[in-house]
């Protein structure tokens, strides 16, 4: 673990000498100087390799420039020392309150217990902030519930309760520094273990333990990459008939291989996924993936800039889970939106009829 090398003091008198690393559009929001009266808001967000993320941080600084404050926006494109360079910036600057969706939690620690030291809340978007106590709130998905609905569909759709004969899996799960991907793996075994203890479901590369099927990162060429090795080199006699995918992003890897491998529209196995990006309801209407879980990153950011306004006011933020998740060192008070399932059948109800995406988007999309 990284040694805290920074004192509070020290963070405080190199604001003037730190030059920002990340993302931004510049100007009040993204860092300048704060707006007479107006409270800062520091929102430190992953990645921009991924389209959810993007949504993300544009709904979070939305919402809050509607409430009053100004928005410290900034992206760490999946580098950890550079989001806690990002972070250490933030609090040297005295922001009003960080949001953090972190890429490595275990970085952070250090400096999210400065940020409590000068009197920073801290809320955990999305992403759990583990083994620190400097954290005021988690605002997230029910993440198990995630894993739950990705198995109970691949369990409806491939007809798993009555099946009388064996169906083939493989697993993509998500990034093992991710809390988020280790619940998600729960619950999808949560509904899927019963059939590989019974033989319904075969997994012929033996890989079906979260050590074995996480990728790091959430990357997709690897992704892409394990998914090409699982094919050539256990199912040259047999077709795959079920991907158990964690994210659209390894969907699109998955895609990639199955295409080179020669697969078509008639042996195409099931293929699963999380988010709702634009591309993987395009290529759910294609037919070249199954389903997704569509979370409402809107309805997240505005229950996540809820726990800001409430910090700010003095008052107690709406709360819908007091004992999931425990960190490490604390039982963290949450708020939980629910995840849906999105397949062919009712992406227009959940994504277009609801405005999230204009049709005109999917179409596009490439």
């Amino acid at each position: 673990m990284k040694e805290r090398i920074l004192s509070v003091a020290l963070i405080v008198v190199m604001v003037v000498s730190l030059t920002f690393t990340g993302c931004g559009s510049g100007g009040p929001s993204d860092g300048g100087e704060k707006q007479e009266g107006a409270k800062t808001i520091g929102v430190a967000m992953p990645t921009q390799s991924s389209e959810r993320w993007i949504k993300d941080g544009r709904n979070m600084k939305a919402r809050l420039e509607e409430l009053g404050y100004d928005v410290f926006l900034q992206y760490a494109e999946d580098d950890v020392q550079v989001q806690l360079a990002q972070i250490e910036t933030m609090i040297a600057k005295r922001v009003d309150c960080l949001v953090v969706a972190a890429v490595d939690s275990s970085a952070l620690i250090n400096a999210l217990q400065t940020a409590k030291e000068v009197g920073i809340p801290v809320i955990s978007y999305d992403r759990l902030l583990m083994n620190t106590d400097a954290v005021s709130y988690y605002a997230s998905f029910d993440n198990e519930g995630v894993g739950r609905k990705i198995g109970e569909y691949i369990e409806e759709k491939a007809g798993l309760k009555e099946a009388t004969e064996p169906q083939t899996i493989e697993f993509f799960m998500g990034s093992p520094d991710d809390n988020n991907a280790v619940l998600l793996y729960k619950g999808v075994m949560s509904v899927l273990q019963k059939y590989l203890d019974d033989g319904t479901l075969v997994c012929r590369s033996g890989r079906t333990s979260f050590d074995d099927t996480c990728i790091l990162r959430w990357s997709q060429e690897v992704a892409l990459q394990n998914c090409e090795n699982y094919l050539s080199g256990f199912y040259a006699d047999e077709k795959l008939d079920i991907c158990c995918s964690a994210f659209d992003g390894f969907a699109y890897g998955i895609k990639a291989a199955l295409e080179a491998a020669g697969y078509t529209k008639e042996d195409w196995p099931i293929i699963t996924g999380q988010d709702a990006e634009v591309m993987a309801v395009k290529n759910i209407i294609n037919g070249k993936q199954t389903a997704t879980i569509f979370k409402n990153t809107e309805l997240l950011a505005e229950k996540c800039a809820g726990m800001v306004q409430a910090i700010n006011e003095g008052s107690e933020p709406e709360i819908n889970d007091t004992e999931t998740y425990d960190n490490g060192k604390m039982v963290v008070p949450s708020y939980l939106c629910e995840p849906l399932s999105l397949d062919k059948d009712n992406y227009k109800e959940l994504v277009i009829d609801s405005g999230y995406y204009k049709e005109e988007e999917i179409q596009n999309a490439d």
